[in-house]
């Protein structure tokens, strides 16, 4: 590994680092309860709410597939995320109070609330199965395929192209799952927007250092 890889691999694990550990300050001794854990004790603030929800619609699947996609084809894959828009200013005017004022937490439980049982084992069936083989993989995957050209990981490690994709693969999803499993709702949206503020100062240093 050259100087300037290195730099790099090191800048990002001192960077996650210290992520991590605001987030166990942020998060220590609030996810003790139920509550604390699954709604961050109801006590999150508007930054930290926006920043979770914006780091949230921002994965892999943004930043290098649709990215990829503008790249190699045209600008019409911006479609997919503009008119997201439109969902998003109905949440916040249509749906939102109505969530507010029957205290629900989950989607799931607004639509038990609104039909029967039945259709909220079948909403939450239907996220599982969504997120499990659709959303999860394609994240990790593509992901997992810009880290390894970026760091060299089948040099790094002496694997061979497959083993060090799943290496990569399972780094990621540990990594990842670490933040809200041991921290809770908390964790997420402490790490999401500090990730964020991060995403974007260095988003802004792309066309000043190039």
């Amino acid at each position: 590994m050259d100087g300037g890889l290195a730099f790099t691999f090191a800048s990002c694990v001192a960077v996650m680092a210290l992520i991590a550990w605001i987030s166990w300050r942020k998060t220590r001794g609030s996810v003790d309860t139920r509550e604390g854990y699954f709604l961050a004790g109801r006590g999150l603030t508007a930054g930290f709410i926006a920043g979770s929800l914006l780091l949230t619609n921002l994965s892999a699947e943004q930043l290098i597939g649709l990215n990829g996609s503008a790249y190699g084809h045209n600008l019409s894959s911006m479609a997919w995320e503009v008119t997201a828009a439109i969902a998003t200013v109905a949440m916040a005017f249509l749906f939102l109070p109505r969530y507010l004022a029957g205290a629900f937490t989950t989607l799931p439980e607004f639509l038990a609330e609104r039909f029967d049982p039945t259709v909220r084992r079948m909403s939450v069936l239907l996220f599982m199965l969504g997120y499990g083989l659709v959303t999860i993989p394609s994240v990790l995957y593509s992901g997992s395929l810009a880290v390894m050209q970026f760091f060299d990981v089948p040099q790094l490690t002496g694997l061979e192209l497959f083993p060090a994709l799943v290496l990569t693969v399972i780094v990621i999803g540990l990594t990842g799952a670490a933040y809200a499993v041991f921290g809770g709702l908390r964790a997420v949206a402490v790490s999401d927007t500090l990730n964020g503020i991060g995403l974007l100062f260095i988003g802004l240093l792309v066309p000043i250092l190039g």
